[in-house]
């Protein structure tokens, strides 16, 4: 039997502020991803959300990015390799604190947004990312775009990495995905997500924006928290998985 993990971006809201349906959601992923505090999230948020993800036995991950609580974490930035290793260093800590708290554990490492673009291929940028996370575990799991050259650095240097796909992006012939910026790079049919998400894990491909087949390694599918449709497409992914007999778990032990 075919098995994937379902993963979501969660406790980005800020004080009144909300973003997303996070308790919807922990209903249906098998892990998530929470905001450190540098692109979202504020502490009493992050650790509701914390207690929640135990309460439900969903995987919690520490969704790293940059210090950019005004752009959503989604700005490049060129930060020096002691500012990055740090920042990285410090929000793992943060969440593990609010974790503790929350009768919870912090088992792998996802960047957020701009970080997790530029490290796909950036490889100094990425040492770095990978260095902040060796300093406090090298036990977790870093979780990457699936076919980027960051993977097999990750993996070089010790860590054990977990190839992620997006459900609701589009993707471009060399397996990167496609800018925002551009006509067609979100989807949003739940019913299409599902269909291409399930061929995805059951044959290892999908069809680029250009009708390019190409194959991917996935271990986990992401499904954004944070759009208006969000929670419909993240349960029909899921009863859609189901239906073609694929199990949901977990990657983390």
């Amino acid at each position: 039997m075919a098995c994937i993990d379902l993963n979501s971006d969660l406790g980005e809201s800020f004080g009144p502020w909300p973003m997303g349906d996070d308790v919807s959601m922990l209903s249906i992923v098998t892990s998530a991803n929470i905001a450190c505090g540098f692109h979202a999230g504020d502490p009493a948020g992050i650790l509701s959300v914390l207690r929640e993800a135990e309460k439900r036995g969903v995987s919690v991950g520490a969704h790293v990015g940059y210090r950019d609580l005004v752009g959503f974490g989604r700005r490049n930035m060129e930060p020096t390799s002691a500012e990055l290793i740090g920042d990285v260093i410090y929000q793992i800590g943060a969440l593990q604190g609010l974790a503790k708290a929350a009768g919870s554990t912090v088992r792998y490492v996802k960047p957020h947004g701009a970080l997790y673009n530029t490290i796909a291929h950036d490889a100094r940028q990425a040492a770095d990312v990978i260095e902040g996370i060796k300093s406090i575990d090298p036990s977790f799991i870093l979780m990457a775009l699936a076919g980027a050259p960051l993977v097999e650095q990750a993996r070089a240097a010790g860590l054990t990495v977990v190839c992620e796909a997006f459900a609701d992006r589009a993707y471009n012939a060399d397996g990167s995905l496609v800018s925002r910026r551009l006509p067609g790079s979100v989807i949003h049919d739940p019913q299409a997500i599902a269909e291409r998400m399930l061929r995805m894990v059951v044959e290892g491909r999908v069809t680029a924006i250009d009708g390019t087949e190409i194959m991917l390694e996935v271990q986990s599918i992401c499904v954004h928290g944070d759009t208006p449709a969000a929670v419909s497409i993240a349960r029909t992914l899921r009863e859609s998985l189901v239906k073609g007999g694929v199990e949901l778990k977990p990657f983390t032990p």
